[in-house]
């Protein structure tokens, strides 16, 4: 086997299959994070969801999957469920004002 091949492993083109891997399209965005495709076009509308973009001469609307990953993780960490900071039971519980009996 070449030294360089050993050195650069990276250096080999990537598989066909594994360029595709890196880039979904909206019906298999939407199947990666469990919803329906129509609710991806509807958040594409309204600037919302995940990021995409357009590719190709057709202008076929594509995902990153790395971005699916990321968005995923932002909307985790914005769930308070999920992220302890957030959550309203780990807040100390604030003392109510003593009542004044009526004179």
């Amino acid at each position: 086997m070449p030294a360089r091949s050993l050195l650069f492993p990276s250096a080999a083109p990537a598989p066909a299959g594994a360029v595709r891997a890196a880039f979904l399209n909206v019906k298999d965005a939407a199947e990666y994070l469990g919803l329906s495709p129509h609710t991806l076009y509807v958040w594409r509308h309204r600037r919302q969801g995940p990021p995409s973009f357009r590719m190709g001469p057709r202008g076929r609307v594509m995902y990153r999957r790395e971005a699916l990953d990321a968005w995923i993780r932002e909307q985790e960490q914005a769930d308070s469920r999920s992220n302890a900071v957030l959550s309203p039971l780990s807040a100390t519980p604030q003392q109510r004002p003593s009542r004044i009996p009526n004179a």
